[in-house]
């Protein structure tokens, strides 16, 4: 029996080694499109969303409160939950509802 295996073994060294790995680096390269690269979108625009928040904006944090933003610090936002305010940590924000619009102090109508 061993024989047979020994016989029906290709001789080529350095194609069979190549064409065992393939497989491998062609699973890496499909969890890379379909896993790795997605996330690190969704990263890079939560990261931008939070640089953006300002005061008004009405915000969603991760345990699930609505507040309006009332002061932006470095890390810090101080947050209106109906009439409580809270000190909130930039990065624990999951979404930002109500962005709201830049004021028109020049009295000036927009068309």
């Amino acid at each position: 029996m061993l024989n047979l295996i020994m016989q029906a073994a290709p001789a080529g060294g350095a194609a069979s080694a190549i064409s065992s790995f393939l497989p491998i680096v062609l699973i890496g390269v499909i969890f890379y499109f379909l896993l790795i690269r997605p996330q690190n979108q969704r990263m890079k625009a939560h990261r931008q969303m939070l640089s953006e928040v300002t005061r008004g904006d009405t915000i969603v944090t991760n345990g699930g409160l609505i507040g309006k933003v009332k002061k932006v610090t470095d890390d810090e936002l101080t947050v209106d939950f109906n009439g409580n305010e809270m000190k909130v940590i930039r990065t624990m924000i999951a979404d930002v509802r109500n962005k709201t619009a830049p004021a028109n102090d020049t009295g000036k109508k927009k068309k």
